[in-house]
C-alpha cells in the first residue's frame, strides 16, 4: 500500500497524509519521511512565557544586587570603625580623619569597581571623644531606598533617605 492510499486504524489512530508530511494521528509522531514544525502560535506562547518569567526574574536579581552592595557597605563602615579604634588605642588623644591614619590613601574610599563605584566611605567627623562615618550610595545604589549608611563611636547605625533628611533607622536596612 501507498502512503497516499492509506487510512487503517489502529487502536484508534490513523495516518493523516497531507502532500509529503504523514502524521500519525493522535500520537505526535512523524511518520517516515515527514517533517513537523512549530506553528506561529507556539512561538508567541513560547515569547508569551519568556517575558512573564523575564519580568519576574529581573527585579528579583536586582533586588539582589543591591542588598549584596548594602553588605559591601556596611562591612566597610564596620572595617572603618575597627581601624578608629585601633588609631585610638595606639595614639589615646584623639579620633583621626586623615586617610593615612587609618591605612587609606585617601578619602573618599569607593567600594566596588573603579569605574564605577557603588559606595564611597568616608569620616565626616573625627575629634577627641567621636567619630562619625558615612558610606555614601554611588551610581546604580543612589536610587536604593536605605540611602546613606552611617555609623559613629557609639555604634549608633543610622541611614539618610532620601539625600538632606536627618538620619533614621529604616527597617532591613542594618
Amino acid at each position: 500500500m501507498a502512503r497516499n492510499e492509506l487510512a487503517t486504524n489502529i487502536d484508534s489512530r490513523t495516518w493523516c497524509t497531507s502532500g509529503d508530511a504523514a502524521i500519525w494521528a493522535g500520537s505526535g509522531q512523524v511518520a517516515p519521511g515527514g517533517a513537523r514544525g512549530f506553528t506561529l502560535v507556539d512561538l508567541l506562547i513560547a515569547m508569551g512565557v519568556v517575558a512573564i518569567l523575564t519580568a519576574i526574574a529581573v527585579p528579583s536579581y536586582q533586588s539582589y544586587v543591591m542588598q549584596s552592595r548594602r553588605s559591601d557597605a556596611k562591612t566597610g563602615l564596620l572595617d572603618l570603625a575597627a581601624r578608629e579604634e585601633r588609631f585610638l588605642s595606639l595614639n589615646p588623644t584623639s579620633y583621626t580623619n586623615v586617610a593615612a591614619n587609618l591605612s587609606y590613601p585617601a578619602f573618599p574610599v569607593n567600594l566596588g569597581t573603579a569605574a564605577t563605584p557603588d559606595y564611597q566611605l568616608s569620616v565626616v567627623n573625627a575629634n577627641a571623644t567621636s567619630y562619625l562615618l558615612q558610606a555614601v550610595p554611588q551610581g546604580g545604589q543612589v536610587s536604593d531606598t536605605c540611602g546613606t549608611y552611617t555609623l559613629d563611636n557609639l555604634g549608633n547605625q543610622l541611614n539618610i533617605f532620601p539625600a538632606g533628611n536627618p538620619a533614621q533607622v529604616i527597617a532591613g536596612c542594618w
